[in-house]
């Protein structure tokens, strides 16, 4: 992103194959909608352009990128109503290439379904931050500062959030 901001633009084609599946992945699962979090990561990108000048190289490239994903997802969500919005997961599982899900047994398929329907029942902050966490696969500290809060704090509601993920599937479970 360095080379980027020296206006080195054939260096974002390389950023963009390195990271637009875990963008995407990221905001399919806040918004469940392909087509919007396609469109949503080229926004990402293209603020990535237009604010490379933010960029400090100090902090990880990871966590700037997903600071500008959220606001990117909440500037989608100011202009629009979310919908709860029925969504295929074949979708999903082509764009991110795991065709090998199809294999498996339909005990897992529902076990799956089950997890991702607890996960939507859950607030947007706390479905972010285990999205974040869990899914985008980011460090506490990388949380910390994406969400601009304590990492201690991003522990004590990753907790909480796992403790409601877990109570809402056992409910939808049962």
């Amino acid at each position: 992103m360095l080379k980027v901001k020296e206006d080195d633009f054939d260096k974002m084609a390389l950023l963009f194959e390195r990271y637009h599946r875990a963008l995407f992945g990221f905001l399919f699962k806040m918004t469940k909608q392909k087509q919007s979090s396609e469109d949503l990561v080229q926004n990402v990108f293209f603020r990535m352009l237009k604010y490379r000048n933010t960029f400090t190289g100090v902090g990880e490239f990871k966590t700037w990128m997903y600071h500008l994903a959220r606001n990117v997802l909440h500037d989608y969500f100011k202009q629009i109503k979310r919908s709860e919005a029925q969504y295929d997961i074949r979708d999903f599982e082509d764009r991110m290439g795991a065709h090998e899900l199809a294999d498996l047994q339909i005990e897992r398929k529902q076990e799956l379904k089950t997890l991702e329907m607890a996960l939507e029942n859950l607030s947007e902050e706390n479905r972010e931050l285990l999205i974040l966490c869990r899914y985008q696969e980011l460090k506490y500290n990388e949380i910390a500062e994406i969400l601009n809060i304590t990492e201690g704090a991003v522990k004590v509601r990753v907790h909480r959030a796992l403790g409601q993920l877990k109570s809402n599937y056992l409910k939808i479970a049962n």
